[in-house]
């Protein structure tokens, strides 16, 4: 028999139905959910579920090297779930605490923006996650706008943005400070202003001795400090360094399910719980106003038509709303991967095409229970960094 969730727990898990509810009915005929979804799995008792979390505890305890082998698609070149390796700094801007520091100051200063109301922290506040809390970023940044993915941990991804345009930090940065829909900066105006103020120049002493202030300075220390922007002190890591309490009963069976029966590690693996790969879902709202074919847009090539990048999942449960268009909600989204996805229907006139978006053979429907999910969703929520104050730094006066 079936257990029958409480009150509070079926409001929750109904208010996530409406959220995917309400996103299929926006989608337009020509896209449908994914059909021949899977009788959801059968639910355990609570003295099952104890019995099972008891010997999850004992399994995941041991050496990753021992753990079950994950439910991945043939040709996945996936790596184990774990803790965050050091950051190595590159050759061409190699890591100094004073480039960090100036970089720490020019990320939070305003007064480089063209308008002098946007920072970099506008948008990744550490207050939310190292992101901003907004379904689209403030100002528009892309067209149509994009969620503002969280910095943190951004030192061990291949690609940045979600359609992959940067190729490193400083390429980021420097993105960030000129785009138009962003900070919109003139360079040499950047590096007026600065030279004008003697604590800039000061803390350009100490980061760039003997050199004189330079925009790719600038771009080169922001980025320097944001390759310090880290994590690695979750409930998760506590769990991997040897405390076996760190993880309720609820959250290893979402681990065992992440890892197994709902297929997460097919994109969402290794120790940022990304495969910094690109992958449509079917979200780009093909044919629509407001389409957004994501990589393609870097690219030209059809084959891109809809992917974006996939985003870690640390801090998930921290840097709401989610994907790239910020419309979702993580139970949203988690219904969502068991339906399957969108898989987008071609019109009679694109039967043809050649370049007609293809979501992710990843995405199937999974099947899952009320148990599975919240399970899942508790896990997820194990790989939030805890609260830490960031005090922002006092920003230098501009010589009178």
């Amino acid at each position: 028999m079936r257990s029958t969730p409480p009150p509070g727990k079926r409001s929750a898990l109904t208010a996530a139905a409406a959220v995917v509810a309400t996103w299929m009915v926006a989608l337009p005929a020509a896209a449908q959910p994914a059909a021949e979804r899977p009788a959801p799995r059968p639910e355990r008792s609570a003295a099952e579920r104890a019995a099972v979390a008891l010997r999850l505890r004992q399994t995941y305890r041991a050496d990753p090297a021992t753990w079950p082998a994950p439910h991945v698609d043939p040709g996945v070149e996936w790596r184990e779930i774990g803790l965050l390796p050091r950051v190595r700094h590159p050759e061409g801007n190699p890591f100094t605490a004073a480039k960090a520091e100036l970089g720490r100051t020019l990320f939070h200063d305003p007064r480089l923006s063209a308008q002098g109301t946007v920072a970099c922290v506008s948008c990744h506040d550490p207050r939310l996650g190292w992101a901003d809390g907004r379904p689209t970023s403030a100002p528009a940044v892309g067209s149509p706008p994009r969620n503002a993915p969280t910095i943190r941990n951004a030192a061990f991804q291949p690609a940045l943005l979600w359609d992959g345009r940067a190729a490193s930090l400083e390429e980021h940065a420097e993105i960030a400070l000129t785009g138009p829909r962003e900070m919109a900066a003139d360079r040499g105006d950047v590096e007026r202003f600065l030279s004008a103020s003697a604590g800039y120049r000061a803390l350009f002493s100490a980061a760039y001795p003997g050199r004189p202030i330079t925009f790719a300075g600038a771009v080169a220390a922001v980025a320097c400090f944001e390759r310090t922007v880290v994590g690695g002190r979750s409930r998760f890591d506590a769990f991997l360094e040897g405390d076996a309490a760190a993880l309720s009963a609820a959250e290893l069976l979402g681990l065992d399910l992440f890892r197994g029966a709902a297929r997460c590690m097919n994109c969402h693996h290794g120790p940022t719980f990304s495969d910094g790969r690109f992958h449509d879902l079917g979200l780009s709202f093909h044919g629509r106003s407001n389409e957004d074919l994501g990589r393609f847009d870097v690219t030209a090539d059809p084959a891109d038509k809809g992917r974006f990048r996939t985003p870690s999942l640390r801090d998930v449960t921290q840097t709401g709303p989610l994907m790239h268009n910020g419309r979702f909600t993580l139970a949203g989204v988690l219904r969502m991967y068991d339906a399957g996805m969108v898989t987008l229907k071609r019109q009679p006139f694109e039967r043809a095409a050649p370049d007609f978006p293809v979501k992710s053979p990843h995405l199937r429907p999974l099947g899952l229970n009320r148990q599975d999910v919240d399970d899942l969703a508790a896990f997820l929520g194990s790989l939030a960094e805890p609260p830490a104050r960031e005090a922002p730094p006092a920003l230098p006066a501009h010589d009178d």
